[in-house]
């Protein structure tokens, strides 16, 4: 399937050929009609999957653009985010020949020149975070009775950030026959509620994919062993050579310590987090996207709401304290088919972490860094897996190997082994009269 069989706008498949867009991915191929259909929804996806254009390329199909009311409105749980919508909706209403009035309404901007604006005209298009959204329409300034869409975008994100409650307040003031789509990388149990209080019999679709990350990112682990963790990713950084590289921290403390140690080490770096204002962070992503750095050091959460070309490479200094945020990181790179590395490192503590990654269907190859080199190395299971090769134990036998004593008698070491091999010598004996036993029986049916 191709984008030119949705049969969009003129000025949509524009846009869609600026965008190099020629295929849809599996989420828009099997949600698009479903969205064009005027149907509720609820969509479960991956991050970096295309959930942004999903919504965005019906909502441009059914926009009146002579109408002068607002239309569609959409909510993001972040600043970067709702910012990273709005670029991605200016992009396709800059192909029209009508104006297309987009507006996005976050935190940390004019309120007051944004009510201002309101008195004169409304947007067609409202994008935002719910609660600079909820303001303006609590005010009367934001006119969403006649919308005819409503969109909670990352809705898992909106609701561990607490902010559920206000976009229950905007969906009230929305008319009861508007569409609302719900998109999301996971549909946590406490959205529940909101989803049966507001969507009428929605289509309820969850992508599968065959891997949890992308086919295109090599996925390393890199352990610490005692390492200075500052000065490995300092030589990481200078052995991988990125195009840009994202560095992902747990906490804005570690995030400012981290950058100050790379600045004062040469390396051009800017940093993304909670604590920088709203102005000095949209300085800052201006001048990422204008290459003035090569490396990034954020906290989680910026982990969903940076939408950067080209990033080469993502370094987790450390495993997410909440796990499912593993794939949202990683997922910075690798995409729209294009190649990328996500390295992690880890130390002893985590391997239950890993482990759990691991069951979700996530890969690792474990790498080493000596003499400034990124090489293969041995896979940190490899002694469990040999033992694994070995014939099962029994319990008493189990208990002899792992029993630990504060005094130990001498020749402890050597009595263990000698009821292990006896205990072997036996079972193979066993094997051994067992087969005698069969090869017995099948030549007496032979006669």
């Amino acid at each position: 399937m191709i984008f030119t069989d949705f049969k969009f706008k003129n000025y949509i498949n524009k846009a869609l050929v600026s965008l190099h867009f020629e295929k849809p991915t599996e989420v828009q191929e099997r949600l698009i009609p479903l969205v064009l259909s005027g149907r509720d929804l609820v969509g479960e996806s991956k991050t970096g999957s295309g959930k942004t254009h999903t919504f965005l390329l019906p909502i441009f199909q059914t926009l009146k653009e002579d109408s002068e009311t607002v239309q569609a409105v959409i909510t993001a749980p972040s600043r970067e985010l709702a910012r990273q919508i709005y670029e991605a909706a200016k992009q396709i209403a800059d192909f029209s020949d009508k104006e297309i009035r987009l507006a996005n309404y976050v935190g940390g901007t004019d309120k007051l020149r944004q009510i201002e604006k309101l008195k004169t005209s409304q947007p067609q298009i409202a994008i935002g975070t719910p609660g600079r959204i909820y303001d303006l329409v609590h005010s009367g300034h934001l006119d969403i009775h006649k919308a005819r869409t409503f969109v909670v975008d990352e809705a898992d994100m909106t609701l561990d950030m607490g902010f559920l409650d206000t976009v229950d307040k905007i969906a009230s003031a929305l008319p009861k026959a508007v569409q609302i789509l719900v998109f999301s990388a996971t549909i946590p149990q406490k959205l529940q509620p909101f989803l049966k209080k507001y969507l009428t019999n929605p289509v309820m679709e969850k992508i599968k994919t065959s891997t949890v990350i992308a086919d295109t990112i090599d996925n390393w682990l890199i352990s610490t062993k005692g390492r200075s963790k500052n000065e490995q990713i300092l030589e990481l950084a200078k052995a991988l050579n990125p195009y840009l590289a994202i560095i992902f921290v747990n906490t804005k403390e570690r995030a400012d310590e981290l950058h100050t140690y790379l600045l004062n080490n040469g390396l051009k770096i800017a940093k993304i987090h909670g604590g920088i204002p709203p102005r000095e962070r949209k300085r800052i992503m201006n001048q990422v996207k204008n290459l003035q750095f090569e490396y990034i050091v954020a906290t989680d959460l910026a982990a969903r709401g940076i939408d950067i070309d080209g990033v080469s490479h993502v370094i987790n200094d450390a495993i997410p304290q909440d796990l499912s945020f593993f794939v949202h990181r990683v997922g910075r790179t690798g995409r729209n088919g294009l190649s990328g590395t996500a390295i992690t490192l880890y130390q002893p503590s985590d391997d239950s972490d890993i482990r759990e990654l691991e069951k979700l269907g996530i890969a690792f190859v474990p790498k080493i860094l000596k003499n400034g080199e990124i090489q293969d190395t041995y896979d940190r299971d490899r002694r469990t897996n040999r033992e694994k090769a070995y014939q099962k134990l029994d319990t008493e036998m189990i208990g002899l190997v792992k029993k630990k004593k504060k005094k130990v008698k001498p020749g402890y070491k050597k009595k263990i082994q000698w009821k292990v091999d006896e205990k072997r010598r036996k079972a193979r004996r066993s094997e051994a009269r067992a087969k005698g036993r069969a090869e017995r029986k099948a030549k007496r049916q032979s006669f």
